[in-house]
């Protein structure tokens, strides 16, 4: 059986790390091997203590638990994949831990086995385990030959003992769907009526097309609700209080427990770093949340989790997505806005008798399916007319945009400072716009954001030394007349008013 939820998240973790120290022995920036072990040690310990407490969703984990034994143990003679979505911290393997754990689970299936997949497997490793897992379920020693057998044997043994048997297998952090298509189910689990079940836990809903043979259904994790979010967060924070909230601190906490838009493992981090926290601490730390997300030690492991998904993008894709940080917290993007703009910025690319437009719009969907991306609404054809970044993800977004000089944020109030900063978004919140300062001769696209009514005068004149900006954005500025300056950028390319 499985072993605890902790362990399971370790071991993501775990798999993380050394991928980081593998890309350091080829020469890519990356920490040391001690620093290494020293992070997963520390990693490890306060892992261990957030597990137990996201066994306290709630009234809301009850019920996902309920669905998804249901579907487990309904009368559906015919195979079945399950595929449990949701992006990265959401409790996909807290749930089917939880669930794959219970004893009426155990009873119902003759054969059960959890197999942690992560972005780097080994198939022929993944068919060992299983074959192991046979022989402890059945109480015998593990024959040593078990670890030289070859593919094919390995495939025969696990064909001859499941092809009678239901099963269950769990197939946690699927990444891709080669990983699918190399697992090849249909040879493992022979066509036959007798109720075997598929789990997959992944950020992706394409990763497990439907199969011959099989039938298939998706759970979609959906994020903790207000209350939820609130309870799970204030049991943490407040443990020993018995998770009472007090009065004096109840505003702080409902603005904390917003900004982690219902993800468990952020709320459960956030309530731990505050419970070490005077009134003073609880306010400054709320004040300055978007610098503590990125830097304090007490969330790096949200980060780490949250960001497993924008390290495995391609190059086109990071891009793409570092883009949507440029936005406004919790700003609704319109697609066909987003679309042009990755266009204008040389983001795509080029593939042959495929349209820009159809590039962009996969690119969109990639970004969606991995979780990183949130459809806020769509249109009549069920596609996305407005998408969101979590404010979780656009606050690391927002950091590694900076290390990476891709992307200036400001409010206006000063100048753009960075050296090499090529491209800046301008949030207004007063009635005075100054995006220029020494650098700004470099920026190449500019974007402006008006949070608040500002006097139409402050866009009369653009800021000078900007004749090198291709792309400009002031669909949210309240302008009725282009600046005269607007004729000299020549090498401006769509731009939206």
């Amino acid at each position: 059986m499985a072993s605890s939820s902790a362990d399971l998240v370790i071991g993501k973790l775990l798999s993380l790390l050394q991928k980081e120290d593998a890309d350091h022995r080829e020469g890519a920036i990356s920490q040391s091997r001690h620093k290494v072990a020293a992070k997963l040690q520390d990693i490890n310990k306060r892992m261990t203590s957030i597990t137990e407490r996201v066994h306290q969703f709630g009234v809301q984990l009850l019920e996902a638990q309920h669905e998804l034994l249901e579907r487990l143990k309904d009368k559906e003679p015919q195979r079945t994949v399950i595929l449990v979505v949701g992006m990265g911290g959401s409790g996909k393997t807290t749930l089917v831990a939880n669930t794959f754990n219970k004893q009426r689970v155990e009873q119902h299936f003759d054969f059960c086995t959890w197999i942690t997949v992560s972005r780097q497997y080994e198939i022929l490793e993944l068919f060992r385990s299983m074959v192991k897992e046979i022989y402890k379920q059945r109480k015998e020693e593990v024959p040593m030959q078990v670890e030289i057998m070859s593919y094919r044997v390995l495939v025969d043994t696990l064909v001859q003992y499941l092809q009678s048997r239901r099963c269950l297998i769990v197939l946690d952090d699927v990444w891709n769907i080669e990983f699918w298509q190399e697992f090849n189910i249909n040879i493992i689990l022979p066509q036959g009526m007798r109720g075997c079940r598929i789990v997959l836990t992944t950020r992706k809903e394409d990763v497990a097309p439907s199969p011959y043979g099989f039938k298939s259904n998706i759970f979609k994790i959906q994020p903790l609700t207000k209350n939820d979010a609130r309870e799970l967060f204030c049991k943490r924070a407040f443990a020993n209080d018995l998770g009472g909230c007090p009065s004096y601190l109840d505003s702080l906490a409902r603005n904390l427990v917003e900004k982690c838009e219902g993800l468990p493992l952020a709320i459960v981090a956030l309530g731990g770093l505050m419970s070490k926290k005077s009134t003073a601490e609880w306010k400054r730390v709320h004040d300055n949340l978007n610098w503590e997300l990125s830097n304090n030690p007490a969330l790096e492991f949200v980060k780490i989790i949250s960001l497993l998904s924008y390290h495995d993008l391609s190059f086109q894709l990071k891009h793409c997505f570092l883009y949507c940080c440029i936005f406004p917290e919790d700003y609704e993007i319109s697609r066909k806005r987003l679309i042009r703009l990755w266009m204008a910025e040389d983001f795509l690319e080029h593939v042959n008798d495929v349209a820009p437009e159809v590039v962009a719009e996969n690119y969109l969907m990639e970004l969606i399916c991995r979780g990183l991306l949130q459809v806020k609404n769509r249109n009549f054809c069920g596609r996305p007319k407005h998408i969101k970044m979590h404010d979780i993800l656009r606050e690391f977004a927002l950091s590694i945009s900076k290390e990476e000089k891709f992307v200036a944020v400001s409010d206006g109030k000063k100048g753009v400072e960075e050296n090499g900063i090529r491209r800046c978004s301008i949030e207004v919140t007063h009635k005075e716009l100054n995006p220029g300062g020494k650098e700004t001769s470099q920026l190449r696209s500019l974007f402006i954001f008006v949070v608040d009514e500002i006097s139409k005068s402050s866009f009369n004149k653009l800021p000078s030394g900007l004749k090198l900006l291709r792309v400009m954005d002031l669909e949210d500025a309240p302008i009725n007349e282009l600046p005269k300056e607007f004729g000299d950028l020549f090498n401006l390319r769509p731009y939206s008013l």
